[in-house]
């Protein structure tokens, strides 16, 4: 039995010991949200300093335009907002470059007497489509005809970079440099073998000849039909690259095959001499370094060697934040307004990563328009190989429901409007897309993987009852039974017809007419608008015209409103800044923050588009992109 005297003595002694260690913890505490408290308000602080100390002096005369877009070429920008904003905290280039931003300052400084010339670089840009670089390239031509001209310097342009940089009068090549045309193609992994191995049955369901989405996932090849499908609509696409090429650098027809067919003998007899076979070959119009570069700029604008040592200039993005102020500045906003929501990437029915459109939160956006007074049309700009078909009708009824308001809905195809994004866009007033715009793909299909046997290779077994015989039929743990596939297929013939009749009412076709040209099979925007799919070819700022003309607007008397998803309110007080870095101030001060969020990347990116609700797609597999690193340069 323990002493009454000792017992209480220990007591005491640990109480004190917890009183000490506890009023230690609690000074660590007051310390610890002390400095919480005072990192918020320096936070603050520098935030509304850099604010107000972002400059307002007029632009001064005789600059040239910076055109360096970053990143991947977008319609929207859809990136993680957060990581935005660390990349611009670190002083590193934005990710997405928005096209509408280089067009937009590309047509003000077309009629701006403070702009001698543009300078364009693309060796920051990471990808680009044929109709954005259409669209882009018209731009270029409207301010070339204004009497001024764009000046391209680069070390290395690949295909798709080459496409925008020869539609400027004056292009030129890192003497070490070269252009790298090769041709279009598509190539995809199948997945046959290794699901075989893995144990994983994928069961597909589909309607179409030529709905070859799911090949991946049942073959290791290409089938005929794909082979044959596919080489028809990358010859359309590869014609008219050639003929845009061909045409802007007065090369005769063919010149652009033949470079790519001859550049192995080429090379060998240049001795791999790259930027001199594109010179020799009329693709560049001389050879020179970013000095050479530079000075010669230089004769023209000046130079700024009090400031980044180059020839003076203003970036885009900054001289489209003086632009917008100045125009403010001049008169107010007109009260009506034409609508773009902007759909981008595969469509989900459910959380969409970046890249992706979230159904319900597009049709909210179309359906917040709807509901706006000053609203008086809607432009869609759709770029998506479609995805889920109840997310794709989701849409699609929110389109219906703004023409039932009297709102006219004009669709402008992007890169690729296909299988699901050809159904939000069946029942628009009008439809444009460019002569390289992937369309069509109308079918639909169902996957649905189930992995019995590789459960079992591990010993696991699945057993069990169920009320009925449809009880647990459609587990992923079990192979489907007859009834299961039964049920599934005929739901997707059921979509199929769904989507051939909503094709018919909205294109005023035949259900004869549509079947013909359906099936899966994907179409060229110009072959699309031989068949009736589309029925204007042109890009984006055509699109909104039109769309102002169906609700009896002139120009000058509205302006375009971009409905947009929202961002949290801590990020909206962060967009203010300007696009050279101003965010740069507090580059060590958060940087270490940006690690954890790099954490759970997609890695198995074909499967990312799985989230119908019943496992029914409309999506096409005909994405061929290109992709080159990117370089941290905001100037030349």
């Amino acid at each position: 039995r323990r002493h009454p005297r000792v017992s209480r003595m220990s007591s005491e002694k640990k109480s004190l010991l917890r009183r000490f260690f506890g009023a230690i913890w609690s000074v660590v505490t007051f310390i610890y949200r002390a400095a919480v408290v005072l990192s918020l308000v320096l936070f603050v602080v520098i935030v509304f300093g850099l604010t107000r100390s972002n400059t307002r002096a007029p632009m001064q005369d005789n600059l040239a335009l910076a055109l360096i877009p970053t990143g991947a070429i977008v319609d929207q920008l859809d990136d993680d907002p957060i990581q935005r904003f660390f990349d611009q905290a670190n002083g590193d280039p934005p990710r997405q470059t928005r096209l509408s931003d280089l067009i937009d300052a590309l047509d003000a400084a077309a009629q701006d007497s403070r702009i001698t010339l543009a300078a364009m670089r693309l060796d920051s840009m990471w990808s680009i489509g044929l109709a954005q670089a259409r669209e882009l390239a018209a731009a270029m031509q409207r301010f070339q005809a204004a009497g001024k001209t764009i000046h391209v310097h680069d070390a290395f342009l690949p295909q798709s970079h080459y496409l925008v940089a020869s539609q400027a009068q004056d292009v030129s090549l890192d003497p070490l440099g070269g252009v790298w045309i090769e041709g279009l193609s598509v190539y995809n992994n199948y997945f046959a073998d290794a699901l075989d191995k893995l144990g994983v049955d994928v069961e597909v369901f589909r309607v179409g000849q030529f709905k070859s989405a799911v090949e991946p996932f049942l073959r290791n090849d290409m089938s005929a039909e794909a082979r044959a499908a596919n080489r028809e609509w990358l010859g359309d696409l590869w014609g008219l690259y050639g003929e845009q090429v061909e045409t802007a650098r007065e090369l005769p027809t063919g010149a652009v095959t033949a470079y790519v067919e001859r550049l192995p003998e080429n090379l060998d007899r240049l001795d791999g001499d790259a930027a001199t076979l594109a010179m020799e070959q009329r693709l560049v119009n001389q050879l020179e370094t970013i000095d050479e570069y530079r000075e010669r700029i230089g004769k023209i604008v000046g130079m700024d060697e009090s400031g980044h040592g180059s020839f003076r200039q203003v970036h885009f993005r900054d001289y489209l934040n003086v632009v917008e102020r100045e125009r403010r500045a001049a008169q107010p906003p007109p009260s009506s307004e034409i609508a773009l929501v902007v759909i981008q990437g595969e469509i989900t029915d459910g959380f969409a990563d970046p890249g992706m459109s979230d159904a319900q939160l597009t049709a909210d956006l179309i359906d917040d328009a709807r509901r706006d007074d000053r609203i008086r049309s809607l432009v869609l700009r759709v770029n998506s190989p479609g995805g889920s078909v109840f997310g794709s009708e989701r849409i699609r009824r929110a389109v219906q429901r703004m023409r039932d308001a009297g709102k006219p809905v004009v669709v402008s195809m992007g890169n690729m409007a296909a299988s699901g994004g050809y159904w939000v866009s069946m029942d628009a007033d009008r439809i444009w897309a460019h002569p390289s715009t992937i369309t069509g793909s109308i079918g639909i299909f169902g996957l649905i993987p189930t992995f019995p046997e590789g459960l079992s290779k591990l010993g696991i077994r699945t057993d069990g009852t169920g009320t009925t015989r449809l009880a647990g039929a459609f587990r992923a743990d079990r192979g489907l039974s007859p009834e299961a596939r039964q049920i599934i297929q005929r739901e997707i013939e059921f979509g199929y017809r769904q989507f051939i009749d909503g094709v018919s009412r909205g294109r005023s076709l035949s259900v004869e007419e549509v079947e013909a040209l359906a099936q899966g099979r994907v179409w060229s925007g110009a072959d699309a608008l031989d068949l009736g799919l589309v029925d204007r070819l042109g890009g984006l700022q055509e699109a909104i015209a039109d769309a102002a003309s169906l609700a009896d607007l002139r120009p000058g008397d509205y302006r375009l409103e971009r409905f947009e998803p929202e961002l949290p309110w801590g990020l909206k007080l962060l967009q203010p800044f300007g696009a050279q870095g101003q965010l740069s101030a507090l580059n060590g001060w958060i940087g270490w923050l940006q690690g954890p969020l790099q954490i759970g990347q997609q890695v198995l990116a074909p499967w990312r588009w799985l989230q119908d609700p019943r496992g029914v797609y409309a999506h096409c597999l005909c994405t061929s992109t290109e992709r080159s690193g990117a370089q941290a340069r905001q100037r030349y």
